[in-house]
């Protein structure tokens, strides 16, 4: 795109990738939240996943699922957040493995493969950068169940979830779809 750009003599072929919010003036998100979520400031409980309070937060709006810098809460082992819930205005937070997920639900699939290439182990990924991961895989209709074999940390609904197999030609693209759902006790999503 950026040759492209570059050939047409467009100004923007130099232009930084957009990496948040586009619409918000100035970069300013927090301000665009303030004014239609003003309670996400309001500072509430940091607890643990027996509901053992650990300290305080200065508002939802500062924390993200599987963020583990700015806690300010000192543990042997590093905690990460589980989940926010905005309702009780609370933060959970737990060791790393607790933000392993094994099972997903995709929907809006787009399938390329056979039906018996889905009998076997696949590997599916649900980050471009990401690495393959073994999974079993059923297909109803235009959704999918994924068990993640090893079980993968910070995946979310929304994220694209595409599997492959291994052929004589190397990694085969089998389809893909949209993650709905995740399997996971400890997290909200």
């Amino acid at each position: 795109t950026r040759n492209i750009a570059n050939k047409l003599s467009l100004n923007v072929a130099d232009k930084p990738d957009s990496q948040d919010i586009c619409f918000v003036p100035n970069g300013d998100y927090s301000s665009v939240i303030k004014k239609f979520r003003p309670e996400s400031f309001k500072a509430g409980d940091i607890l643990d996943l027996s509901g053992k309070k650990l300290g305080e937060h200065e508002g939802i709006i500062n924390y993200t699922i599987g963020q583990r810098k700015g806690i300010k809460i000192s543990n042997v082992d590093p905690l990460y957040v589980l989940n926010i819930d905005a309702d009780k205005n609370t933060i959970i937070v737990g060791p790393k493995e607790s933000l392993i997920i094994q099972n997903l639900e995709l929907r809006d699939l787009n399938i390329l493969g056979s039906e018996e290439e889905f009998d076997q182990l696949i590997s599916v990924k649900v980050r471009s950068t990401g690495s393959l991961l073994k999974a079993k895989i059923k297909i109803k209709e235009n959704l999918a169940n994924i068990e993640i074999i090893d079980g993968e940390a910070g995946i979310s609904p929304g994220q694209a979830c595409v599997f492959y197999s291994k052929d004589e030609h190397g990694d085969k693209l089998l389809g893909g779809g949209w993650i709905y759902k995740t399997a996971n006790k400890n997290l909200s999503t």
